[in-house]
């Protein structure tokens, strides 16, 4: 009995491709000594490079056993696991770029590397085990979000509130945790910090305080239709709509960033808090004033990390293609 294979998925070859570029980067970093994994200022064992590679491996695996077999839910949830960890290895993403986009190189080039591979492995693994349907091509209505929906968008906002103000006292020349506006200006310095960055500071404006700004706008023209939020640019545009792959790409590279990020951030500063860890002062003069600081900025990164996540969810759902209608007969 002739055994017939079922055809490949159009982006099996990709998802292929990727497993064997991450993995192979994985391993020779974790050969080479190279880490790619830190929680904080503290790095990880080069060994742990090995996790990227066993991920590598798991999603080949699953690519492998659906040509011989076919859809099984087994491999969809191999996937999906592989999905999961992969868009934990990409959180840091999110910083690698806002630091190229004010001048600055990554800290841990090898390290920026394996953000960008695991978040780019996230979004195909999570869009392939998914699956998907016949669509016609034309997008449903961005209508507005749900009253729920809403909510989250409005906590996710305010949790930026003790950040911006930090950042506010900050740039009017005040004092914050001990430490005053010229002082914050000369350790950004110190630290490398681009001519763009600088500048920026050194006219009281901060750059990620301007990043979390761009970041409330965004989240709000998630759950309300574009026009609504920019009505004089819509009109500009005569009616064109937003490609929504647009507000979606940077709405999940934030998600995937922020989510881990600050909830990973938030366990440990609670440890600290608790007495159980101790969190090195570093450019303050306590750790007392090290983890106000830290708590100002975890405080926001998680909600408003995990608000955008409902806001883009939200967002693909409304605006979803929709299904193929067949032609009356």
């Amino acid at each position: 009995m002739t055994r017939i294979t079922p055809p490949a998925r159009p982006g099996s070859r990709l998802l292929l491709v990727w497993a064997v570029v991450h993995g192979a980067f994985a391993a020779g970093c974790a050969l080479a000594g190279v880490p790619l994994l830190s929680l904080g200022p503290h790095e990880a064992p080069a060994a742990c490079d090995w996790g990227a590679v066993a991920v590598a491996a798991l999603a080949a695996a699953a690519l492998a056993a659906r040509r011989r077999r076919g859809e099984r839910l087994a491999v969809r949830r191999a996937l999906l696991i592989a999905a999961a960890l992969s868009l934990v290895s990409g959180f840091g993403l999110l910083m690698d770029v806002l630091m190229l986009l004010t001048g600055s190189l990554p800290a841990h080039p090898a390290a920026a590397a394996h953000h960008a591979l695991g978040l780019i492995g996230a979004v195909l693994l999570g869009a392939d085990s998914l699956g998907r349907r016949p669509r016609s091509g034309r997008h449903a209505p961005a209508a507005a979000a749900s009253s729920r929906v809403h909510l989250v968008a409005v906590v996710g906002a305010a949790a930026f509130l003790p950040y911006a103000t930090m950042k506010t006292v900050w740039a009017l020349g005040g004092t914050f945790a001990g430490m005053s506006g010229a002082e914050v200006l000369e350790v950004s310095r110190r630290n490398g910090a681009s001519d763009a960055w600088l500048a920026l500071e050194s006219r009281g404006l901060d750059p990620t305080a301007l990043f979390a700004l761009l970041g409330v706008v965004l989240l709000f023209g998630l759950i309300r239709p574009w026009g609504q939020v920019f009505p004089r640019w819509t009109a500009f545009l005569a009616g064109r709509r937003v490609p929504r792959w647009l507000p979606l790409t940077p709405a999940l590279l934030g998600a995937a960033t922020l989510v881990p990020y600050g909830l990973i951030g938030s366990g440990y500063l609670t440890l600290a808090t608790l007495g159980v860890l101790d969190l090195p002062p570093g450019d303050f003069r306590t750790g007392a004033d090290a983890l106000l600081v830290s708590w100002a900025g975890m405080g926001a990164f998680a909600p408003y990390g995990l608000a955008l996540a409902v806001a883009a969810h939200s967002y693909w759902r409304r605006t979803r293609p929709l299904p193929v209608t067949p032609p009356a007969r």
